[in-house]
């Protein structure tokens, strides 16, 4: 895994590289790696499948710098780059962070979705949105599946392990006619929950994950190729988790049996990619289209509602959220070895969706229905001018054009309300960035870049005071960094400089004795350093380092709300000022034994760090640190592996998230699975 990524970094030349008969596309999801180096952390297959990264939340967790707000389940999560990210989101699209997937946007809410078949995953930090559609505050994490080939190729996969794990996955492509390939990958898995029902001493849930791919890849002879794919994923009993602190050992829950048996969370979407090649450039037409439905339940169980109202209790919401998004992305480009690196393109999203609360604890006699409409378009430019023998400038420009439209119905104590709202804004971003090749294998880079995350309406609304808009957030960044290659590229190192200044972030209040929820805005600013650098030794071994440190800070009052005053000076939620990981591989050929011919040793152990962080913008309390150690030990003969992986091997509990009940003085959060063992087998074809 690299920080930094080379000016000379093309995605499509290393894999053609790899592979002559592999045709690659225009790879319309790198955003960051144009001419002038950006920071960028990028995950091949081999750190995704040994890592054991089963989804893209996992993913951003191996990333030093970025930290995640989570309740462990599919639809709430906060996503924080170098400390810049919306502090709790509050709408069905509010994320400082984007996501693409090969190409399309992907709201935050879908981090839970898996990593079915991917080929690389690029996170790039600092705000983006002048090479593609996808535009961001803080980065953007590109998702790269693998795609259909010339050849036949295929894997499948088995596990089965402790607290009831259980997958199985496989892949399979190749060549349909003369110019026509597919591929076709599906995963199923599950296991026990890992927290425990005190009123059955079962599981609180067996969640349950199915996703399915397939892509058909048309290569004309006149320079057109045209890419189709189709993917669903379904999602079934992933609980978010309200649990009162400190944590019990093993961690309980006393709530109705087969409540969280409803959640549910469906994404459907398909993509049509069309590439021309002109030879000196290209056109490339990206057109997608996602439909998603998410139903959760949030529920206070018995001994977190006593502990925060004095009184035995029960208490659940059932949140349904559903969303149709469209996009269109059309662009002229460069080719790959142009002297001068360009691209213009135009953008189009439509956005429509729902989050209703059609009932809780007492029926639907406080029901909220909340209809969102958004239509956003963008042009953008970028380009990279060589200066020299030794300098690239590189300037891109972005200008959004977005409208927004909001319904809500509100029903509580025998009365109805219904309101509708509508806001526009525009707004200009880009980027400005000057590298220096020292070396050939040196490189210097400085750039500054504006993001923008529009304003909009707080999906938690249950009456109209509470759907005043909130504003859009800026975020003005600088930065300074390097790479280096050493001893003939067996030794890699980056590092980076960085700082942003965020106007207008974007922060949820919530009462927790009222259950009351309010967007507001709050100024934010971060700065801190990045470090990592990777080495290959000739006798089999790897090593892989990350450091990172972020200090984020509030820079504004936000008084009177609901669970205490939001102070200037106080740091921003879930950020830890240190975090740090450690990725060592070894491989060494065996001597034949048991019938195996020509065995392969081949281990991984992987070390997280994360420093303490505070729960929430309040400060009231922080959340601990914790040092996650993963181990994985496979057996590998021929194109066959057997392996046997231990996660979370020192059986830390590692907190997902945690919040403050300023009336009763109570804590609550969610913890992530402790230790557990899987038996694997893997056969490549």
């Amino acid at each position: 895994m690299s920080t930094v990524a080379p000016v000379s970094l093309l995605a499509q030349d290393a894999q053609t590289a790899a592979d002559p008969d592999v045709t690659v596309l225009d790879p319309i999801t790198i955003e960051g790696l144009g001419e002038v180096s950006g920071s960028a952390s990028i995950l091949e297959q081999e750190d995704i499948e040994e890592g054991r990264l089963a989804n893209f939340e996992d993913v951003l967790r191996s990333v030093p710098g970025i930290d995640i707000n989570s309740s462990g389940g599919t639809n709430l999560s906060t996503i924080y780059i170098r400390g810049v990210g919306s502090l709790y989101p509050m709408s069905l699209d509010d994320s400082a962070a984007t996501f693409t997937l090969d190409g399309s946007p992907l709201s935050a809410r879908d981090i839970s979705l898996g990593t079915l078949d991917v080929e690389r995953i690029e996170v790039l930090k600092g705000p983006q949105g002048t090479k593609s559609s996808a535009a961001a505050l803080a980065g953007t994490m590109n998702v790269i599946t693998a795609k259909p080939t010339r050849h036949l190729e295929g894997y499948v996969r088995g596990e089965f392990g402790q607290e009831g794990q259980y997958l199985s996955e496989m892949a399979i492509g190749g060549p349909l006619t003369p110019s026509l390939s597919g591929r076709m990958a599906v995963r199923y898995s599950g296991s026990e929950h890992w927290v425990e029902n005190l009123q059955t001493g079962d599981a609180v849930s067996a969640p349950k994950d199915l996703a399915l791919r397939g892509s058909l890849l048309w290569e004309g002879e006149n320079g057109t190729s045209a890419l189709l794919t189709y993917e669903k994923q379904k999602v079934e009993a992933l609980p978010n988790l309200l649990m009162l602190r400190p944590y019990t050992d093993p961690p309980v829950l006393d709530l109705t049996p087969g409540l969280y048996d409803q959640v549910e969370k469906n994404v459907d979407r398909g993509s049509l990619q069309i590439t021309h090649d002109f030879g000196e450039t290209r056109i490339t037409s990206l057109t997608s289209y996602l439909s998603g439905d998410n139903t959760e339940v949030a529920a206070y169980d018995k001994i977190l509602y006593e502990a925060m109202n004095g009184v035995p209790g029960e208490f659940w919401n059932i949140d349904q959220a559903r969303e149709k998004v469209f996009n269109q992305d059309l662009r002229w480009s460069s080719n790959p070895g142009s002297s001068v690196d360009w691209v213009i393109g135009a953008a189009v999203e439509h956005f429509k969706g729902a989050y209703d609360t059609p009932r809780n604890t007492y029926g639907s006699s406080s029901a909220s229905y909340r209809d969102f409409k958004s239509e956003h378009y963008a042009v953008y430019g970028d380009v990279g001018v060589p200066i020299g023998q030794s300098f690239v400038l590189t300037a891109g420009l972005r200008h959004t054009w977005t409208r927004q439209w909001y319904d809500g119905t509100y029903h509580g104590g025998g009365t109805s309300v219904s309101e509708s709202r509508s806001r526009s804004e525009d707004f200009w971003t880009g980027q400005l960035g000057l590298s220096w090749h020292v070396t050939p294998s040196t490189t210097l880079h400085a750039k500054i870049a504006r993001g923008h995350s529009p304003g909009g309406y707080n999906i938690y609304a249950t009456q109209p005071a509470d759907s005043e808009p909130y504003r859009g957030a800026t975020n003005d960044m600088l930065e300074i960094g390097f790479d280096s290659s050493l001893a003939g590229g067996a030794f890699e190192v980056s590092g980076a400089l960085f700082a942003n200044r965020v106007k207008d972030n974007h922060l949820l209040s919530y009462d927790s004795s009222t259950y009351v929820v309010s967007a507001l805005n709050a100024d934010t600013r971060s700065w801190g350093a990045e470090l990592q650098g990777t080495w290959h030794a000739d006798n089999g071994l790897s090593l892989s380092a990350g450091l990172s440190y972020v200090d984020a800070t509030i820079r504004s009052d936000v008084l009177g709300i609901g669970d205490g005053d939001v102070l200037a000076g106080n740091r921003v939620p879930d950020v830890a000022r240190w975090s740090a990981n450690l990725s060592a591989s070894y491989s060494r050929n065996l001597p034949a034994f048991l019938g195996l011919t020509d065995p392969v040793l081949n281990t991984r152990l992987d070390y997280r760090f994360v420093g303490a962080r505070p729960a929430d913008p309040q400060n009231h309390f922080d959340l601990d640190p914790y040092h996650k150690v993963d181990l994985r030990v496979g057996l590998t003969q021929g194109r066959t592996e057997l392996y046997l992986a231990a996660e979370n091997l020192l059986d830390e509990q590692i907190e997902l998230y945690g919040y403050h009940a300023l009336a009763s003085n109570v804590s609550y959060g969610g913890i992530a699975r402790g230790r557990t063992f899987s038996l694997g087998l893997t056969h490549r074809f």
